[in-house]
């Protein structure tokens, strides 16, 4: 037990002796909140659309009052030669075009004169096709019951503007943002642990190539000693990251998790595990540090992307996110939104399970890879 202690507190001063490395390990997760923060924390809920009106009617102006008086709605006129760089350039969520003949089919009952032009999905259309053909199935009703008559239609339109009946709304808090933010800053942080993990039990094949290595051995101090001593800092590492980003999302930033801060730490702790697992087989399946930074570089960041830690896996191609599933970093972030969402411990049974058993998996791996490699730099 003396001996673990010892290669413990030396593990830490190797660790620790560059000032560089004290940022990387502890200041980094800062950095992963700073990036989420960039992505969504300047995300705002007010839409801004581009109209375009052909229609010589009253009821097109009208329309588009309406959607200028909803909240968090804004609406802008552009000509048609503005609709593909207003889209394209994300200056605006859409364009809303009011073709010719708008208010005459409207008067008939049949309104089919309105396009909508968007290229940020359901996310944005549906929110607005929610309140505008509401509306329009609303003037269509009345203009069946006007029949075509203009002048009636208008009357019942007027009475319809004034009716007495009050709609009260009551705005709800947007929750989506923050758990956007934190599964991001989540992500990033996924990404510092590997890399974290990976630098750490790098010091394994660097004292092993200044034979720092073989004079520990020569000592009582055995091999499994030096292995358990490099995963125990590995494990402190880690655990600090964690904390340090929760905390953060929770008392500085005053980010609500919508996890319990123990349950959120629990997952991020069985993950820890994982990415120390993952650099020991990167460390038994490498012969010098260069190979090893190849390795590190061609299966993290890979995997990294692949599972979802910088964008919404739904974004990707659907043969990506079945790949995904292969991946503990999509199952980490899988078990957190279903957190998120009022899931419990007990229901998700399967993917800790999951976890644990890529943790088991990897350990075995480079345990493996240890005591059938006979070089006599092998760790075993």
């Amino acid at each position: 037990m003396k001996d673990i202690l010892w290669l413990i507190k030396k593990t830490l001063r190797t660790t620790f002796r560059k000032k560089g490395n004290i940022l990387l390990y502890l200041v980094a997760p800062i950095g992963a909140i700073l990036i989420a923060l960039l992505a969504y924390g300047g995300q705002t809920t007010d839409m801004k659309f581009g109209v375009i009106n052909h229609d010589a009617g009253n009821m097109a102006e009208e329309t588009i009052a309406f959607l200028g008086s909803i909240d968090h709605f804004k609406t802008v006129e552009i000509s048609d030669n503005d609709v593909s760089k207003a889209v394209t350039s994300r200056e605006m969520d859409g364009v809303i075009t009011f073709q010719e003949g708008y208010t005459e089919g409207l008067l008939k009952g049949e309104p089919d004169a309105v396009h909508l032009t968007s290229i940020k999905g359901d996310q944005v259309t549906a929110f607005v096709k929610s309140y505008l053909y509401q509306y329009i199935d609303h003037l269509a009703t009345l203009g069946m019951a006007a029949d075509g008559n203009a002048d009636l239609f208008n009357k019942m339109y007027e009475d319809y503007q004034q009716s007495e009946f009050q709609l009260t709304t009551t705005t709800l808090t947007d929750a989506s943002t923050n758990k956007n933010l934190t599964i991001s800053a989540i992500g990033f942080l996924i990404m510092i642990m590997m890399m974290s993990a990976a630098t750490l039990s790098e010091i394994i094949l660097a004292e092993k190539e200044n034979r720092t290595y073989f004079r520990l051995l020569s000592t009582p101090i055995t091999a499994r000693k030096y292995i358990i001593s490099n995963i125990i800092v590995n494990m402190i590492v880690m655990f600090i990251q964690v904390t340090i980003t929760l905390m953060l999302l929770t008392y500085v930033f005053h980010i609500d998790l919508n996890i319990p801060f123990g349950k959120a730490f629990i997952v991020m702790a069985i993950f820890s595990v994982i990415s120390v697992g993952v650099s020991l087989v990167l460390v038994a399946f490498s012969n010098s540090r260069g190979a090893f930074s190849a390795l590190m570089n061609l299966v993290i960041m890979p995997t990294v992307m692949l599972s979802g830690c910088f964008w919404p896996v739904e974004v990707m191609p659907e043969v990506v996110q079945k790949i995904s599933k292969f991946l503990p970093q999509r199952w980490t972030l899988d078990t957190l939104e279903a957190l998120q969402a009022g899931s419990t411990f007990s229901s998700l049974y399967l993917n800790l399970c999951i976890l644990f058993a890529f943790a088991i998996a990897f350990f075995l791996i480079a345990i493996y890879k240890f005591s059938r490699n006979n070089d006599t730099k092998s760790f075993i």
